[in-house]
């Protein structure tokens, strides 16, 4: 069932485009082990071993915390429609801030938010394919439009004060690089 592989190929990276939500898992060697939903067309791949992905403004900002400590970093996408499939992205992660030199090219691959924070490039190390049987089938019925609405309303100067005040810490202490 499970096949291991030492690169997205071009069948994997056509699922991956097709998916609407995938989950990031991130640890470090102390404290919690983190695993998030994202969405809102903020993944690319951009070579066979390389994944980039455009981090939102959140409630916390864990994976960054972990990436400074320990850059092992997990994607996982799941099929929810009939033809059922997990695929995991394994690799290392470097986190890549607004100041970063490659922030305006990296950047320029999703649609602008104002809520962008970090970009993680991903160096993929191993990927794996495995059946999926046991993921229920739904629907996709759209974007939540709340965080747009919540990064308009703050504007860049109050996204960055939140950043600030929650984002610079993660929930074990440790800092974020903020």
């Amino acid at each position: 069932m499970a096949k291991r592989l030492a690169e997205i190929t071009d069948e994997l990276k056509a699922f991956i485009e097709r998916q609407r939500l995938f989950f990031v898992a991130t640890a470090d060697a102390q404290g919690r082990v983190n695993v998030s939903p994202k969405g809102a067309d903020s993944l690319r791949v951009v070579a066979a071993n390389r994944v980039l992905w455009l981090n939102l403004t959140g409630s916390g900002n864990e994976t960054a915390a972990h990436m400074l400590a320990n850059n092992r970093i997990t994607i996982m996408f799941c099929s929810f429609d009939e033809k059922p499939m997990i695929l995991r992205v394994y690799g290392s992660g470097q986190v890549l801030h607004r100041q970063h030199e490659d922030w305006d090219d990296l950047a320029g691959l999703f649609p602008p938010r104002t809520g962008a924070r970090q970009i993680f490039d991903v160096a993929v190390d191993l990927v794996q394919t495995s059946c999926g049987f046991q993921v229920p089938i739904y629907d996709y019925v759209g974007e939540r439009d709340l965080l747009e609405q919540w990064e308009t309303n703050k504007g860049e100067n109050g996204i960055e004060r939140y950043w600030s005040e929650k984002n610079s810490t993660s929930l074990d202490g440790k800092p974020t690089d903020f």
